[in-house]
This record gives structure tokens, sequence and C-alpha cells, in this order.
């Protein structure tokens, strides 16, 4: 990514040992790296929901192309795999649009009993 070869982080070293001392480089070193993996972390959380969002949007699109070959078809003339595929997109994208509900818990529904 920056392209950082040994030569460039021996001379990092260096200097970070004539600025910092040996007492505080190892907490420096710690407090970089630690930034460092949090980036990282922030950075494949990005791409992992990006590619989501890609998986949502192609889901929509083969839907709708779907949709509008069954509109244009007689549905006698469509094939019965077909019709399985164009049903299951369907269920796919009413699961991917739907809110998760979540499940009463027991103590929910003594709550709810109790009123």
């Amino acid at each position: 990514m920056f392209d950082i070869g040994l030569w460039e982080l021996i001379l990092i070293g260096i200097i970070g040992l004539v600025v910092l001392g040996p007492e505080r480089l190892p907490t420096a070193v710690r407090t970089v790296s630690g930034w460092i993996r949090t980036m990282r972390r922030l950075a494949q959380n990005v791409k992992n929901e990006l590619e989501q969002e890609l998986e949502i949007e192609k889901l929509h699109s083969d839907l709708k192309k779907a949709e509008n070959i069954s509109k244009d078809v007689n549905s006698s003339d469509i094939p019965d795999e077909l019709k399985e595929s164009i049903a299951t997109l369907q269920q796919a994208a009413q699961d991917v649009t739907q809110p998760y509900q979540a499940e009463p818990t027991p103590q929910d529904n003594a709550k709810i009993t109790k009123e």
C-alpha cells in the first residue's frame, strides 16, 4: 500500500529511537500498531458492507429482469425451472428487504401475561 521497504523501516526505527528514547519507543510502537489494526478492521468492515450492498443490488436487478420476462411471456410458456427461480428470487428479495424482527424472549412473554 505504502511500499515501504526494509531500509525505510530501519530508518524510521532509528529516528524513533533517537526522538523517543528506549523507554517510550515500545509504547509508541504498540500505540501505532493498534491504530493500524483499527484502520484495517474499519476498511475490512466497509469493504464487506459494500460487497453486501452490491449483492443486494444484483439480486434486485435479477428479480426485476425475471419479473419483466414473466410479464412479457405467457405464464404457460415459462419453464418450471424458471418459475421456481423467480419464486426463489422473490423470496430472497423479501427476506432482504424485511427488517429483522426479534423473537420475544420468555421474560417478555411473562411480562405480557402478567399485564
